[in-house]
């Protein structure tokens, strides 16, 4: 039986190519989505692990400055006593902080929250094991500092050169000393670190003669357990002990980064490629079956059992998917290092491609399983037919069906789908969301099952444009089109899936731009926005006490104080002017006014009080963790988002806050000027920050692009993947197309005895094509616009004003894409049809 599937394989090969093709990208998707995450994951691992070999044993507080009652970190007398225990051959003092790089226009080096600072802690030598210089030396001296060699590079900086750093102390000007390189135990990839002399580090950072942890290092011969226990017996009370192997597990366990989640991503729409490719394998070898009916029923005559020739046709797709399964594995491999490129983390660690023995079986057993699950049906339809009909005619077709229960099913999917999005989207709760998913999924499954019995309306439809572009040739394609039902529609459906996904997306990515556009535009009425450049940076009230020396500005800090309960409901209370924000940010007031808060009193977010059952008026007892007690008034009820990024969820007076917490968190700080936002507004607000590289100042639109550009990134980066999808849809188109030439080489041929010329062949195929991708189009946008309504309803219960919008443009331009895919599909059936021999043709039995 091997032997015969492989006969027919090898004679059926050029109408089988287009399923390898479409297996094999399908592979190529998975194992390369695999290689890329465990190469990904390795690097990582290896990059957070690197320079724990050096450290025998680490030393740091295990309770919080707060907790112990006693000052922060560890004091120097500690160090000097850790140096003289027996095998320690040395112990640095490490102290860290934030520390933002400037490059010579001002603007922040690196990306991420890991801007870092530290000290330079020489030994006897005057050499810091840490760090190994390339350029320069150590800093020595308050006013010196030396930078990572990726930093000095970015910024194109060279030893001697001025440097300016922003920290949680402000932003000062240093002479750069030296140029270093180090490991991940100090410096996290796409990050930055400056080293500071150690009096330095310690004022900027903790406190002077005080450290955050402490590094030992093992004299030769030492045992690093038998180190930690004669080091944990002469520890201070709250400090404790782990050895460099100990940390290094934990860092391989936090290593998962982010090509862990856009590998989980990649596989994702791998499995949307192989689920689309699934129809491609089912119609070819419901083409390839139908047209060897007789062979099949003449070895069924001669003595073979039904067994054994479905048996040889699942060997056939086997096979089939064996070949594609070992080319696209060696395809995803080389993939693996162009997704590398393209989604690795900016800066990640370099590392060689990974491939496991798991990523090779998973793919082997997708890819040849795949076909064989795709082809199992066409084989039993054919199965069915009895042997004498299948050798009484030259073309004779499976059993005709009524497919009532195919329809039955469908529309009851269909059915049970709408009025399950429909009553989850009239309905409120947490419950109405997993009702819309439900419905949404049962909608789309039951017009995926129904695509074929919306095939002969879509093509009456469509079929006076069609005549419209050519009298003859268009009827001959509406009439080709519908010749088959089922074979259109499980064409249309793979184009209707990518195109489903692909609109969508539109839908859901141009509704949440929006709303966060008007988020932006509707609440922040100032004329700029000061918060911390990439996080790290701590702002305090103080940083908006420099602000208030612009002449003429409004100023007010969003001043986030937490641990409070107020009547016994968890709460966050964010203090603000009460002079200047109403000039700073649009309060919806529905109850009260928000002068009440010169007066003292509060004013309440409208979802919150709602929620607690407080009104305005109202006074509630207040407690803090700490056990302070006292007691606030509501003055005023405003509508706001959930969500929202600008307007609290409770307004109180900075007084009010101050008095229970003297160092609140200052998340962002409001600025309006008197002239309004421009150039010489810009730099009078920035030049108060002291230039600080860690501060952004930003505007309206300057806002707008922080909250939504990231969508319509990650939006290009899934269209790029779904265009996977859409590749193997448009190889359906061409499959079809191609396998129905062959179906109709007389029918083509008499055409062209009668006087059709080739470009009429060629233009009847191609108006065949475009019915096929209008249909999936068509599909797909319309149910794409209906999941993203239907996700988008999941939303709008917590997310205040959220609303659908219909991005024209880009559905249109999907629609556009999807028909010049399938128009290109059809250029090499059109070619075959146009060339086909009409002697050989006509004579054709």
């Amino acid at each position: 039986m091997f032997r015969t599937a492989l006969r027919n394989v090898l004679a059926h090969k050029a109408r089988l190519l287009m399923t390898v093709f479409a297996v094999m990208l399908g592979v190529t998707f998975v194992s390369g989505s695999l290689v890329y995450g465990d190469s990904v994951h390795r690097a990582a691992t290896a990059r957070a692990t690197a320079g724990y070999e050096r450290i025998a044993i680490s030393v740091f507080p295990e309770d919080s400055p707060n907790r112990r009652g006693g000052p922060a970190g560890i004091d120097a007398g500690t160090v000097n006593t850790l140096a003289k225990v027996p095998g320690v051959a040395a112990a640095a003092g490490r102290v860290t902080g934030f520390a933002a790089v400037a490059d010579r226009e001002g603007r922040l080096l690196g990306h991420g929250p890991s801007h870092k600072g530290g000290n330079f802690a020489p030994g006897a030598a005057g050499t810091d094991p840490a760090y190994r210089f390339t350029q320069g030396s150590g800093p020595a001296g308050g006013d010196t500092i030396a930078l990572d060699e990726t930093t000095a590079a970015k910024g194109g900086f060279r030893v001697g050169d001025t440097v300016r750093v922003g920290t949680n102390q402000g932003a000062a000007s240093y002479t750069l000393r030296g140029v270093f390189r180090t490991d991940g135990t100090t410096l996290p990839a796409g990050g930055s670190l400056t080293l500071f002399d150690e009096a330095t580090a310690q004022r900027l950072f903790l406190q002077p003669g005080r450290y955050q942890n402490v590094d030992i290092t093992a004299a030769p011969g030492a045992d690093a357990q038998q180190l930690l226990g004669w080091i944990e017996s002469v520890l201070p009370q709250g400090t404790g002990a782990a050895t460099g192997a100990q940390l290094a597990r934990i860092q391989a366990n936090l290593a998962t980064s982010d090509g862990d989640t856009m590998s989980q991503i990649l596989l994702g729409f791998a499995a949307v490629a192989l689920f689309v490719a699934t129809f491609l394998i089912s119609n070819t070898f419901t083409m390839l079956v139908a047209r060897r009916t007789r062979e099949l029923a003449l070895m069924r005559a001669v003595g073979a059992s039904r067994k054994q020739v479905r048996r040889i046709l699942l060997t056939e797709s086997l096979l089939v998917g064996a070949v594609a399964s070992a080319a696209g594995l060696a395809a995803g491999t080389g993939t693996a290092a162009l997704l590398q490129a393209l989604f690795a983390p900016a800066d990640a660690p370099a590392g060689p491609l990974v491939l496991t023995p798991g990523t090779v079986i998973a793919s082997l057993l997708v890819g040849t399983a795949l076909p064989a699950v795709a082809a199992w049906l066409p084989i039993r339809r054919a199965m069915a037919i009895p042997p004498v009909a299948a050798l009484s005619a030259a073309e004779p077709a499976a059993p005709a069906r009524t497919g009532s229960l195919r329809t039955g099913f469908g529309a009851a999917l269909l059915v049970t789908g709408l009025a399950a999005a429909v009553y989850g989207a009239l309905t409120t709760g947490r419950d109405s969301r997993t009702v819309i998913g439900l419905g949404a999924a049962l909608t789309l499954t039951g017009t995926i099952v129904l695509i074929p019995l919306l095939a002969r309306p879509f093509v009456a439809l469509v079929r006076p444009l069609l005549t419209r572009l050519h009298p003859v040739y268009g009827g001959l394609a509406a009439r080709n089109t519908v010749r088959d039902p089922r074979r259109t529609g499980a064409t249309a459906a793979a184009l209707a899936i990518a195109l489903t996904l692909a609109s969508g997306l539109s839908v859901l990515g141009a509704s949440a731009a929006r709303y966060l556009d008007r988020a932006t535009t509707h609440d922040f009425t100032a004329d700029y926005l000061v918060k911390p450049a990439e996080g790290g940076m701590r702002m305090t009230p103080d940083t908006a006490a420099a602000l208030r020396k612009v002449p003429g500005a409004a100023v007010s800090p969003l001043n986030q104080s937490t641990e409070y309960r107020l009547a016994g409901t968890p709460s966050v209370l964010t203090g603000v002017d009460p002079a200047t924000i109403g000039r700073l940010l649009r309060y919806d007031v529905v109850e009260g006014s928000l002068d009440r808060l010169a007066e003292g009193q509060i004013a309440v977010a409208e979802f919150k009080a709602r929620a607690a059952g407080w009104h305005v008026g109202q006074t509630l007892p207040l407690q803090r963790q700490d056990g302070e007690r006292g007691s606030v008034t509501i003055g005023a009820v405003y509508r706001a988002d959930e969500q929202s990024n600008l307007l609290p969820t409770i307004t109180a007076p900075d007084s009010l806050v101050a008095r229970y917490d003297p160092t609140p968190h200052t998340a962002a700080i409001l600025v309006a000027t008197a002239g309004g936002p421009g150039r010489t507004a810009l730099g009078n607000v920035t030049h108060a920050l002291g230039d600080n590289p860690a501060l952004a100042v930003l505007d309206q639109a300057g806002i707008r692009a922080q909250d939504s550009g990231s969508i319509g990134d990650q939006l290009n980066v899934f269209y790029a993947l779904l265009s996977m999808a859409l590749a193997i849809a448009a190889l359906g188109i061409a499959n079809t197309l191609a396998m129905s030439v062959l179906e109709r080489r007389k029918e083509i041929g008499t055409l062209r005895a009668l006087g059709v010329d080739r470009a009429g062949v060629s233009r009847m195929i191609r108006l065949e094509a475009l019915v096929l991708g209008g249909l999936g189009a068509t599909l797909g946008t319309v149910l794409g616009v209906f999941l993203g309504w239907a996700l988008g309803r999941t939303l709008q219960e917590s997310v205040a004003g959220y609303a659908l919008v219909l991005p024209w443009g880009r559905l249109a331009l999907g629609v556009l894409v999807a028909m010049a895919g399938a128009l290109a599909a059809s250029l090499w059936p059109a070619r075959r049809a146009a060339r086909v021999d009409i002697p050989a043709a006509t004579a054709a039995q």
